[in-house]
C-alpha cells in the first residue's frame, strides 16, 4: 500500500496525454516541489478525466481515472492554484460527488 500523508488538488487543467515526466514538471511548477508521501491531482478541461501523481518516497506513480458519464466536481481556479484535500474529500471526488460539501466545509451551523 502506498502511504499518502497529503493530497493536493491543482485547479488548472492538465492535458491528459501527459506522461509522468510532464505531470511531474507540472507538479513542480504549481506546487514548488514533489514531496514524498503526497498525491497531486489534475483534471482535464472537461473534468471527466483525472490524473494523480504520487511520490512514494522512492519514485513516482501516475494513476488515471475516467468518468464515462458526468464529470468530476473540480475546484475553481480563481480561488487558488492548488487546494489541500482530506481523505474523505478525495474519496468523494474520485466517485464524482461534490467533495466541497464533505468534512468541515459541509457543517451546517445556522438554520
Amino acid at each position: 500500500m502506498i502511504r499518502i500523508d497529503q493530497i493536493w488538488l491543482a485547479t488548472e487543467p492538465l492535458d491528459m496525454r501527459a506522461g509522468s515526466d510532464t505531470a511531474l514538471a507540472r507538479v513542480v511548477q504549481v506546487f514548488g516541489s514533489a514531496r514524498p508521501h503526497c498525491a497531486y491531482l489534475f483534471a482535464n478541461k472537461r473534468a471527466n478525466r483525472m490524473k494523480v501523481l504520487i511520490h512514494d518516497g522512492l519514485g513516482i506513480w501516475l494513476c488515471a481515472r475516467r468518468l464515462n458519464r458526468g464529470k468530476f466536481h473540480w475546484a475553481e481556479s480563481w480561488r487558488a492554484p492548488q487546494l489541500a484535500l482530506s481523505d474523505e474529500q478525495l474519496s468523494a471526488l474520485v466517485q464524482g460527488l461534490p467533495w466541497q460539501r464533505v468534512g468541515e466545509a459541509g457543517v451546517i451551523s445556522i438554520l
